[in-house]
Formats: C-alpha cells, sequence, structure tokens
C-alpha cells in the first residue's frame, strides 16, 4: 500500500465527530465544547442535516441510531415510523408495486420523535439548544452544494407545475438555485421556532421540555398541518392525484421505541446493526460468510479480484435471504438464529464458485420453509416477458420518478458514549413541501411489496424493511470501539463492509479503509421504485485497476466502471478504551462529508 489518504485520519481524546456535511460536523463538535455529550451532538448533528441536505433526508423521515452509552450495553433506537392504519394492499388498487414518489408511500414521520427521546433519555442540553443551529441555518441560508443544485434543476418542472409549496422554497426566483449560492427555509425555521416555544412554555424542566417537543410534533401543530394538507388529493410527480392513507391519528399513535440490536462476533469483535425491519442482518450475513470462505486476510495488500469475487458472490447470497426473510419481526416469523448461524454460512459458502459469477437468485432455505421469491424487474426486457415467467422492464413513468439518499452522523465523546445514526427520506425529490412546515413526507412505504406471500408485504401499522444500516463494534470486553456507516441504499451494506472488513483485519487508519476502492453489486431486487434487478451487476470504481477489472469480467461478472470517487460517502469515529485516544474519518466521496474533533 502507498500509505496515501485524501485526509488525515483525526485524533485526539476530546470528542469526534464525523458526518455526510461538514455543517452537520461542525453542529456536532460545537454542541460537544459547550459541555454536550455524544447523543446531544448527534442529535444537534441530526437536525442540521435536515436543512443543509435537503436532497438526502428532511424530518419527514426516520433515523435508526445505534448507540452504547458509556458503562451500558449496545442498543437500537427505531426511528422508522410505520405504514398508515388505512394501508392495505387492497387500499393501492392492482398496483404492483407501491409507488416512488407522492403521497401514498407515506409512512408516520420517524426521524423528529427518535431525536427527541435519544436527547430525553441519554443527552443533557434543552431543545432549544439541540435546534439551534439547524433554525439558524435555516433561517439565514445554508451553501447549495452541486448536488442539491442539480437535483432541483431535475425537479424545476415537477415544482414548478405540480408542487407548489416545493416551488416556494426551492425555485426562490423561480429557478433552481446555483451551486454556491445560499438557500434559506424560513417556513421550517418557524416551525421549529415554535417547537421550541412550546416546549419552554411548560416550564424549565428540561425533560418535560422535550416531552411537549414530542406532543407537538405528533399531537399538536406539526401533526395538525400534515392533516390538513392530506385532507384533499395531491399530485405526484407526474401530476396524478393522490389520496393520502397517512392521517394525523397514525402520527399521534406512534412513537419511537428501543430494543435490543442483532449481533455477530468476529474475531475478537462483536457487529452490531438493527434487526430485519432494516438490511442490518446482511452485513452480519455477510461477514459469517466472509469466515467461511476465508475472506479478509490479505486485505492489508489492498482489493485483488479474488477479494472482489468472493464478497460480491457472499453479498449475492446475503441480499436473496434478505429479500426472502427479512421484515418487520413485530409482524413475521425472521428466522435469523439460522440466518446467522456458522453452520448456515458454511452450507452457502459452498455455492461460492471462486471461477464463475452467480447469474441467478439462491435464498436459502429454513428447515421446511420455503423462501419468497420475488418478481424480478430486469432492464431492457418487454413488459411481456411477466407472461413467459421472466423478468420485467420498467415503464418510462416508472423511470422518470426521482428519489433521494440518505446521510450519517457517527460521534464519540471523552466518557465513552458512542452513536452511529443513519437519517434518510423525507427528500425534497419524494413529495411536496408541506407549505405550513417547510418539508415534505417521506415516501418509505415503497419499499413495501404488494404480495401478500412476502415477509415485507405492506399491512396496517408496520415498519417497512427498510435499507438504513449505521454499524456499531464492541471489542471482547463489550466497550464500544467503532462506529461507521453511510449513504447509499442497498449499497449501504456493502460499501460499509468492504471498509469494516479491512478495519476489523488490521488496517488501523480509518481514513485508509473509507479511502479504498469500492465497489457493490445490484444483482438482486432494489428496494426503491421500480425494484430494478441487474442479474450479475457489478458496480466498480476504476481504481481497481484494469487487470483485477479484466478477471471479474473473465469470471462472467457484467462489470460497470464508474467514475473515481463516486462510490459511498462513509464517516467512522474510534476510541481506545485502554489509552482513551479517539479518531475519526470522513469520505472525501461527495465533497461535503468532513471529520472534526480534537
Amino acid at each position: 500500500m502507498s500509505g496515501f489518504t485524501t485526509r488525515p485520519q483525526l485524533s485526539g481524546d476530546f470528542g469526534m465527530v464525523a458526518s455526510t456535511h461538514w455543517l452537520a460536523s461542525a453542529t456536532g463538535m460545537s454542541l460537544l465544547e459547550r459541555g454536550g455529550n455524544a447523543f446531544d451532538a448527534a442529535v444537534g448533528a441530526g437536525f442540521t442535516l435536515q436543512v443543509v441536505e435537503p436532497h438526502l433526508n428532511g424530518p419527514g423521515g426516520e433515523v435508526p441510531v445505534i448507540f452504547q452509552a458509556a458503562g451500558g450495553a449496545p442498543r437500537v433506537l427505531c426511528g422508522q415510523g410505520v405504514s398508515p392504519a388505512a394501508a392495505t394492499i387492497e387500499a393501492y388498487g392492482g398496483m404492483d408495486r407501491v409507488p416512488g414518489s407522492g403521497v401514498l408511500a407515506a409512512t408516520v414521520p420517524g426521524s423528529f420523535d427518535a431525536w427527541m427521546l435519544l436527547l430525553r433519555d441519554h443527552g443533557t442540553m434543552t431543545v432549544r439548544e439541540v435546534l439551534d443551529h439547524a433554525i439558524g441555518l435555516a433561517e439565514r441560508g445554508y451553501p447549495v452544494l452541486d448536488r442539491i443544485a442539480a437535483a432541483v434543476e431535475s425537479l424545476a418542472p415537477v415544482f414548478s407545475q405540480h408542487w407548489t409549496g416545493s416551488a416556494a422554497v426551492y425555485l426562490p426566483h423561480r429557478a433552481a438555485p446555483a451551486p454556491g449560492s445560499r438557500l434559506r427555509n424560513p417556513a421550517l425555521a418557524a416551525a421549529y421556532r415554535r417547537i421550541v416555544a412550546e416546549a419552554e412554555s411548560v416550564g424549565g424542566d428540561r425533560e418535560a421540555q422535550i416531552e411537549a417537543a414530542r406532543r407537538a410534533w405528533s399531537q399538536g401543530f406539526v401533526a395538525e398541518a400534515v392533516g390538513e394538507f392530506l385532507s384533499r388529493p395531491v399530485p405526484s410527480a407526474t401530476g396524478e392525484p393522490q389520496q393520502a392513507l397517512l392521517t394525523p391519528q397514525d402520527m399521534a399513535e406512534w412513537s419511537a421505541s428501543y430494543e435490543e440490536p442483532v449481533s455477530v462476533s468476529h474475531g475478537a469483535h462483536t457487529v452490531h446493526k438493527t434487526g430485519p425491519w432494516g438490511q442490518g442482518p446482511v452485513m452480519l450475513q455477510q461477514l459469517r460468510l466472509a469466515e467461511a470462505l476465508g475472506t479478509g486476510h490479505d486485505v492489508r495488500e489492498g482489493v485483488s479480484a479474488d477479494f472482489v469475487h468472493r464478497v460480491t458472490e457472499a453479498a449475492k447470497l446475503a441480499f436473496a435471504d434478505r429479500e426472502a426473510w427479512y421484515g418487520d419481526p413485530d409482524f413475521v416469523d425472521v428466522p435469523l438464529k439460522e440466518l446467522l448461524s456458522s453452520d448456515y454460512a458454511a452450507d452457502r459458502a459452498g455455492l461460492v464458485d471462486d471461477t464463475r459469477a452467480c447469474l441467478e437468485q439462491r435464498p436459502g432455505r429454513i428447515g421446511t420453509r420455503l423462501p419468497f421469491e420475488p418478481p424480478l424487474y430486469v432492464p431492457g426486457q418487454t413488459p411481456e416477458d411477466r407472461t413467459t415467467g421472466e423478468p420485467t422492464v420498467r415503464t418510462t413513468t416508472e423511470a422518470a420518478e426521482p428519489r433521494g439518499d440518505t446521510c450519517h452522523v457517527d460521534v464519540v465523546d471523552a466518557h465513552g458514549n458512542m452513536v452511529s445514526a443513519t437519517p434518510s427520506g423525507g427528500w425534497l425529490s419524494s413529495s411536496p413541501v408541506i407549505p405550513a412546515l417547510g418539508f415534505p413526507l417521506g415516501t418509505r412505504g415503497q419499499m413495501f411489496w404488494l404480495d401478500p406471500s412476502s415477509p415485507n408485504a405492506l399491512a396496517p401499522r408496520k415498519r417497512p424493511r427498510t435499507t438504513l444500516s449505521p454499524t456499531l463494534v464492541t471489542r471482547e470486553d463489550g466497550q464500544a470501539v467503532l462506529a461507521i456507516g453511510t449513504p447509499g441504499g442497498d449499497q449501504q451494506d456493502q460499501w460499509t463492509f468492504t471498509a469494516l472488513l479491512r478495519i476489523l483485519n488490521g488496517v488501523e487508519n480509518l481514513q485508509e479503509a473509507l479511502d479504498t476502492p469500492m465497489f457493490h453489486t445490484n444483482a438482486f431486487p432494489s428496494s426503491f421504485h421500480p425494484r430494478e434487478t441487474v442479474p450479475g451487476g457489478l458496480v466498480v470504481e476504476p481504481r481497481l485497476g484494469e487487470a483485477v477489472i479484466g478477471e471479474l469480467r473473465r469470471r462472467g461478472h457484467k462489470v460497470e466502471v464508474v467514475g473515481d470517487w463516486t462510490l459511498g460517502r462513509l464517516a467512522a469515529v474510534a476510541r481506545d478504551p485502554d489509552s482513551g485516544e479517539l479518531r475519526a474519518a470522513a469520505d472525501a466521496r461527495g465533497s461535503q462529508g468532513y471529520a472534526a474533533g480534537r
């Protein structure tokens, strides 16, 4: 290895924040400097991300959080809202997929309540303090990055013709903002100022203020504004009117909740993920398969064709199991014990051919239970192919529907508190901005299948099986040593896995691990409308090298070489419990993620 890194790894002993936007990292660090802990910093950074990355997340979205309080055990905070009470398969009127745009795919907005619950139970600061930076940026304006400008430019016709609330915020001069300009969101700032005022109206008790803020959101003026906006049909991105299923009652009856993580050991460490309402256990299956295949021991020497091939083939098996078995465990029996066992991984590893890429979907069978096998929608084939049992192509309308992406933030403080969170949803591209609130609802419901035989089938008050996947790692004595994650939909547990495998196998420099050439497969159904599959598909950065790429093609992978430094936007923080040293790194990809600390 050359030893080159795009940025230095940060080190210190006070606190570290790494996120997908420098303003969020600065917010988190500011709160640490003011005496807050890692939880205060994560909450403040999360609210800042909603303002400065509106194409990637928003208040109408969701957030899963994995954390460990100093001296405690790892925990998951589920900020994934559920489907509306009226959300039945029949309510979608014969559609074969939940739409990717508009209010029909809205689930209960989950991020606000989750952040407030984390603040109440583990933070030290007030509602005003953690919202201060986000309010200021929304009022004064924030810098428009190239990607925001491009996203708004592509959506300008939709905003102008159909989504007037979005046009009011994102087309301030009847045109998309130029890169480098500043964009304000006064409606969102006013909504958050009102929440602060209602919180402080109950007196000086911090927890009482937080509870008042939660009520203002789920039962007060925010829910009322959502209900008023949805009381009549709302146009989708194509202008088709949709009558939403979400109601204020759905918001009032849901709250974020804590649960145990799903975990597996890997060498001297244990890796913790969300339950199967997220795709997190996929990474744990990948770790088991890596052990069975002997993958990872040579990663210090670089990324070889053998490494990429084995990781890719193992990912295909794990993601096939995701589609076959994963869903909200409150509704379906997900056989995680079997899926995460070493014996199951050994059997599955036997399917990997080191000489050839597999082009089939191969979910595993669990005992006498048969796996769900979803339909495959493959680009380039005609809709008539479906009658012959072959995959189906997307339509022009489906291809036109935009979607956003995701953010990530990791924080560690000197006390040993550690947080990993992946906020997403409620994108400016997902549905119209609610004028009274300054933000759109989310479209996470598009991840449900409308086939009742799927474990991820739509049902009332159910969590969609999301892609959001933060990661926490502990060492043998149970102390947290690493938090890591990335945006990227289905790719999150592929890009993070590549970096994590390097870290767990001896790459000590976090920035070096994040800078490694990335790759991913899309040879399984996408979680997002129109749910496409590319059999044998492998997307790579050119830094893998011509020899590696050529060998992968020789083995049958359908390799797509994309631009360099384009796959992933990883962030990570680490702590050495013995020395107290803290470290952090953030991906240079995207040119906006940064780490801060001292």
